[in-house]
């Protein structure tokens, strides 16, 4: 198998798991419908972009020239949009519980239980949201360092 084919499969490979991944995520996140298949689908994605990242860093020691240097970028950034991603996810619950102004965790245990569901059901929604964001700007990432191998 030439460079060039490994690239491009790697690349197609995140492209189509992220694009999977975000566009069940948008799905439920749209549905409000929260549900655990989203994390495993997610995850998959997350490790498909960094088997792709480190594809393209073992293309790279071996002298691999792509058509366009941008080849690089778009195969590393996945990566990158996940880390930001997953901060974004823990600063989620922080702010669902600032907009409600509830102090902390604890005092949503204080909370009718109705309410608890509430907020937990928009803090599970807004992880979801950011997730399947960046699966989807992961997708098409992926798409572009396939397209420019």
């Amino acid at each position: 198998m030439s460079e060039t084919t490994l690239a491009a499969l790697a690349a197609y490979a995140t492209a189509g798991s992220a694009a999977v991944a975000g566009a069940f995520a948008a799905l439920r996140w749209w549905q409000v419908q929260p549900t655990s298949a989203v994390w495993p689908l997610l995850r998959i994605a997350q490790g498909v972009a960094v088997a792709q990242a480190l594809v393209a860093g073992g293309l790279a020691v071996a002298g691999y020239e792509p058509a366009d240097g941008l080849y690089w970028l778009y195969a590393l950034l996945p990566v990158a949009i996940g880390l930001v991603a997953e901060q974004l996810r823990v600063v989620a619950a922080e702010q669902v519980l600032e907009q409600r102004a509830i102090a902390d965790a604890q005092a949503v245990g204080a909370l009718p239980e109705a309410e608890q569901r509430s907020v937990v059901l928009a803090i599970v929604r807004r992880e979801i949201g950011v997730m399947a964001a960046a699966a989807l700007v992961v997708a098409f990432l992926a798409l572009r360092a396939a397209l420019v191998v």
